[in-house]
């Protein structure tokens, strides 16, 4: 992993104070020029102060070939930027125009049976092809060339959304680059045939020039594991030295404006390895889109936690969400009522000092037009857009208080989220297909906020030992390095809970014998001989009732032994044909110093969080019971004394009920959004609401 580069802000405009930027994608080019004054005079009125532009304008900056009209993006940053509104600068190499792949059509990816991803929709090239690259880095200088000296442009937004359409190659240029991939990581064929495990099933290897990406082998059979997850990190690192040639070209001749592209980190997978992205920005940006249902504020704040923990509490800046639908789902559910400011809050909470959205005016025509945006089909005289403008006022309030450049308060617990875990247990020769790891860490992060403790989500690489108690959440590979650093952190005091199918593979994906969980047995103190998976079928075990009075379901570890120094505190009550009666299901164990929890099966969020109170009673853990305790998120954001003044800290507290919620404030309410300050230090919090004091 290469060293991260030195985080840099947007600055303001005219050297002005800082302030939360607030805006989104705009695309003017969309839109006849007479609407393009009125955009601005919206904008002015809810506050925004940045944009960004030109994303996929590829085919309106270079109509054809060598062949530039910027005239008309001049026109609009002129406006923008004299209206005080500043512009993050797409390199618009997103998606290529049509003259280009007609000229070469070798530019297009392939999938898995050597079929052309044809033009038609974005991001239709292959990051390892030469000629793509050859006209993008040609794009990204001419553009820097002519927008060198302009002072609108606080960033630049390189590219869009890497790997959400085109992470995936398996055409010719993207077999040599693997096989150079592999060449660099391994260095000599034996070592990959090792890495592989390439004697099951005869796939021996003499040269690298028989290593192919892992293609299309016939309905109901299996790619080889190891060969599978190298596959999925040669393509986020395929894509991540394109971005990387994109920043270099840009940065040599714009060197004091810094680049971001926007990741899309949420709970439910990442395409990319974005924590090893996380060093090749200059300040890290994501999108995010609300996952409907009873799981939205949770999945929300965790996904976004996991973003400042892939920042290292470095301010973040969220470059796209949605005010309401979305346009991609089987069922676009809109935002309920009050929602639009709470998703937000909950953003900035979590370290965003940026909040933007997709897209400032919703589309007339294309495939996003029912995607919803700050100034909806509706027009100005619409719900949407006034929440827009009050949520502009109270990220002013916000910035006037003092918030920008504040941190995430450290947490006492820490929820680990690995992104190579999740995609070895997306292969399709698992135990079973029901269980994955990206489940577990958002149960984990719902349960103890059910607790009343809001936790921190960082990478596998970060430095969690620096927390009270870590959460190692179905972290399925564990190399000796991280099984070294869990065996450090315990027996140096820490407090560890781990589960089932944590530790059960290293690095390579080949598994720890022994018993399971085979990295760290010794600090979790038990052993498994095998995996107990449940289902629906017929005549099959579909669940275990727990000891506790909670329930397992998809699968559960077949403890056999536990070690003197293991206490357990719960065990399945089954039916003696199960073999699974009076088997350990929750257990804690003494090690060096410390002590690690382990849970063997899969308990959901509502288990988790009835059964951590016995673990934290037996861990010597306390936790403060805030007023309405589950009932409320609450999340902390710091700033820096300087001698003389506190430190000021912001308080974000957010209703996780359909009900409404008393709450104590901390100092003075500033932001209440569906909420009630009584004047007495105390505040009511309806569905959907959420309070902000300071003190």
């Amino acid at each position: 992993m290469t060293a991260r580069r030195t985080h840099r802000w947007p600055r303001p405009l005219d050297n002005a104070a800082r302030r939360i930027w607030y805006g989104g994608d705009y695309n003017p080019e969309q839109w006849p020029e007479s609407v393009w004054d009125e955009d601005i005079e919206l904008m002015n009125r809810a506050g925004v102060n940045i944009v960004s532009l030109g994303i996929f304008a590829w085919s309106a900056i270079e109509p054809e070939e060598d062949v530039y009209d910027f005239g008309w993006l001049d026109r609009i940053i002129d406006k923008l930027y004299h209206a005080g509104i500043a512009v993050d600068l797409a390199s618009a190499t997103a998606s290529p125009p049509l003259w280009l792949t007609q000229k070469h059509p070798e530019v297009l990816w392939k999938d898995e049976r050597g079929d052309a991803c044809w033009p038609g929709a974005r991001q239709h090239w292959r990051p390892t092809s030469p000629i793509f690259r050859e006209y993008a880095l040609r794009l990204c200088r001419a553009m820097a060339q002519h927008y060198r000296d302009n002072p609108a442009i606080v960033a630049w937004h390189v590219s869009n959304e890497y790997g959400c359409h085109n992470r995936f190659d398996y055409s010719d240029d993207a077999m040599r680059a693997f096989q150079r991939w592999c060449k660099e990581r391994y260095g000599d064929i034996e070592a990959v045939n090792d890495a592989w495990g390439t004697y099951f099933w005869s796939q021996r290897m003499t040269d690298f020039s028989q290593i192919i990406p892992p293609r299309y082998i016939g309905e109901g059979n299996f790619m080889n594991p190891g060969k599978l997850l190298d596959f999925k990190r040669f393509c986020s690192d395929a894509l991540k030295e394109f971005f990387k040639a994109e920043r270099d070209t840009l940065a040599q001749i714009t060197p004091n404006i810094p680049l971001t592209t926007n990741f899309m980190v949420s709970a439910p997978g990442n395409a990319l390895d974005y924590d090893d992205w996380g060093h090749e920005v200059d300040f890290v940006s994501n999108d995010h889109y609300f996952t409907a249902g009873s799981r939205h504020l949770d999945e929300l704040a965790y996904s976004s936690s996991l973003v400042d923990g892939i920042s290292r509490k470095q301010p973040w800046f969220l470059m796209e969400h949605s005010t309401s639908a979305v346009n991609w789902r089987g069922i676009n559910y809109r935002k309920e009522p009050g929602q639009l400011e709470r998703d937000a809050m909950a953003h900035l909470a979590m370290g965003a000092d940026a909040i933007c959205f997709f897209q400032w005016r919703q589309s007339q025509a294309g495939a996003e037009k029912f995607h919803s945006g700050m100034v909806p089909h509706a027009g100005q005289n619409s719900q949407v857009y006034r929440d827009v403008c009050t949520l502009g006022d109270d990220l002013d309030t916000l910035s006037q208080a003092g918030l920008p450049g504040t941190t995430l308060k450290q947490a006492r617990i820490a929820v680990v989220h690995d992104d190579a875990s999740e995609w070895a247990t997306e292969h399709t020769a698992t135990p079973t297909q029901q269980v994955r790891h990206w489940t577990e860490p958002l149960d984990w992060f719902t349960a103890l906020a059910d607790c009343g403790l809001t936790a921190d989500v960082v990478p596998l690489a970060s430095d969690w030992e620096r927390y009270e108690m870590v959460v190692l959440p179905s972290v399925y590979l564990l190399g000796e390095d991280d099984a070294r650093r869990v065996r450090d952190y315990v027996a140096g005091g820490g407090k560890l809970f781990a589960t089932y199918y944590t530790g059960i593979s290293d690095e390579r994906d080949h598994v720890w014998l022994g018993g399971y969980p085979g990295a760290i047995r010794d600090v979790v103190g038990v052993r498994s001989e095998e995996f107990a998976p449940m289902g629906d079928d017929d005549g099959v075990l579909d669940h275990l009732d727990v000891s506790n009075g909670t329930v397992a379901h998809d699968i559960a570890d077949v403890i056999t032994s536990t070690a003197e120094s293991a206490r357990v505190l719960a065990t399945y009550q089954a039916d003696p044909w199960t073999g699974m009666d009076g088997v350990p299901a929750i257990t804690v164990n003494t090690y060096g110093e410390g002590c690690a929890a382990y849970v063997g099966c899969r308990l959901g969020a509502d288990g988790l969080a009835a059964s951590l109170p016995a673990m934290f009673e037996a861990m010597d853990v306390t936790v403060p019971a805030w007023q309405g305790s589950g009932d409320v998120l609450r999340v902390e954001r710091q700033g820096r004394g300087d001698g003389e003044h506190e430190a000021p800290l912001f308080t974000f507290q957010f209703n996780r009920t359909h009900h409404p919620v008393a709450v104590d404030i901390d100092g003075r309410a500033i932001v209440a959004s569906l909420a009630d300050d009584h004047g007495d230090g105390t505040a009511t919090i309806a569905p959907n609401g959420v309070i902000v004091s300071m003190k």
